[in-house]
């Protein structure tokens, strides 16, 4: 359904906070306007134009920044405060896309300021507006030439390695959170799912189920739930994208885990015996034995007009054993894609710090995390509570350093069924 400015219900009214009463320039002028059914209150600054999508987490539409010019992708996240789980992953997301600044990943312009600390239920991220993402790329009749694959492929590894350096775990990596405009650029988006891996954070869980994750591009340890996993379940989600971009369509498409899992095989072959014995668990070994034996299949046979280091290249990313997939740096340096490898223009950044992440090692109530995630917003809007937020975590840091202090906290009630190491 497409929404014209002219065409939309709205109304502008005044909120009884202004900015300034809670420390900023100057009263909050809203406007209302009805998008597929849900209610978006925002600053009267942002026109919207159309909708862009909607799921679980709400509605997302297009808009224009009346102050600027620009256009921006407006996020509304109803029911925000529902759910424990759902607010917890929601605070773990705008945390994680504030420290990750990086041109291949999708950036928060601002978080729209709610009135009051305690009378908000609904969140409004302003990101940058990109034309389109890679699923519709790919579906659509739109020639690709192995240029195209190249510079997507590129752009994609090249902001999963800042990602992977920063500490972070994507685990929902598909072509629908790969967003890309009229030249090409891509970024990455959507981090509902996303974790850091901290050595003094452990992260335990209920199992990941088929409403948690992506089917499709699940790596082989996710379907058969090790209880610790690294960075190379994303590289797996990799190659099922760049598979995907070669093939014009999805090339493991599972109607359930245990057919994944066959699918999988079908490609790549029954993992070694070698392999098999490298699965933590009895009962996944078992599974995996009593399995058909299976030989891989020629890669020339199902993408045959494809540039054969592509091939090589993705028979390295879609490999069985993580600790034998191929790396993001390797990946890099494959000579599919000499022509833009570059390690300066590469960059990565110190991993992530537990500060920012002491709230998974701790038992939160709603109230907490509401909390946390107003503290989050006003990091967007006023220059003191950046201070103070600096401030703290330079302390926090020194504290950790001092000889026999050990800071303590209560282990998490987490959503989440893995380790990572």
């Amino acid at each position: 359904m497409e929404l014209k400015p002219k065409q939309a219900s709205k109304e502008t009214v005044r909120g009884p906070y202004s900015v300034s009463q809670l420390g900023g320039p100057c009263a909050i002028n809203k406007r209302i306007t009805r998008v597929i059914g849900a209610t978006f209150s925002l600053d009267s600054r942002y026109e919207i134009l159309d909708t862009l999508g909607s799921g679980a987490y709400g509605v997302v539409v297009s808009a224009r920044d009346t102050h600027t010019g620009e256009m921006v992708a407006i996020k509304k996240i109803e029911k925000a405060f529902e759910h424990t789980t759902f607010a917890k992953r929601t605070l773990r997301e705008l945390i994680i896309l504030r420290l990750l600044e990086h041109e291949n990943i999708m950036r928060i312009r601002t978080i729209q300021l709610p009135v009051s600390r305690e009378d908000f239920d609904e969140i409004y991220v302003v990101n940058e507006l990109l034309q389109t993402d890679l699923s519709s790329i790919i579906k659509s009749p739109q020639h690709l030439s192995d240029d195209h694959c190249q510079f997507f492929l590129y752009q994609l590894l090249r902001g999963m390695k800042y990602m992977h350096s920063a500490g972070i775990i994507h685990r929902d990596l598909k072509p629908r959170n790969l967003l890309v405009n009229s030249n090409c650029d891509l970024k990455i988006c959507d981090f509902g799912l996303a974790r850091p891996y901290i050595k003094e954070l452990k992260i335990n869980s209920t199992q990941m189920t088929d409403y948690v994750a992506t089917r499709w591009y699940r790596a082989p340890e996710l379907l058969l739930t090790f209880k610790k996993y690294t960075t190379a379940l994303d590289m797996w989600s990799v190659g099922c994208i760049f598979g995907e971009l070669l093939h014009r369509k999805p090339i493991l498409p599972g109607n359930d885990a245990n057919h994944q899992l066959e699918l999988s095989f079908n490609l790549i072959g029954t993992p070694t015996d070698e392999d098999i014995q490298c699965i933590p668990t009895t009962k996944a070994r078992d599974k995996v034995m009593r399995m058909a034996r299976r030989p891989a299949r020629a890669f020339e046979t199902i993408f045959r007009t494809a540039n054969p280091n592509a091939m090589d290249l993705l028979k390295k990313m879609l490999v069985f054993n993580p600790a034998r997939r191929i790396t993001i740096e390797e990946a890099l340096s494959h000579p599919y894609l000499v022509a833009l490898h570059y390690p300066e223009d590469e960059p990565v950044r110190e991993p992530v710090s537990l500060f920012d992440f002491e709230f998974e090692r701790q038992l939160l109530t709603m109230r907490d995390t509401k909390d946390l995630i107003y503290n989050e917003i006003l990091l967007y809007h006023f220059q003191d509570k950046r201070d103070e937020y600096e401030r703290a975590k330079i302390e926090y840091a020194r504290q950790l350093h001092i000889p026999g202090r050990m800071i303590i906290s209560r282990d998490a009630d987490s959503d989440e069924d893995l380790e990572i190491s």
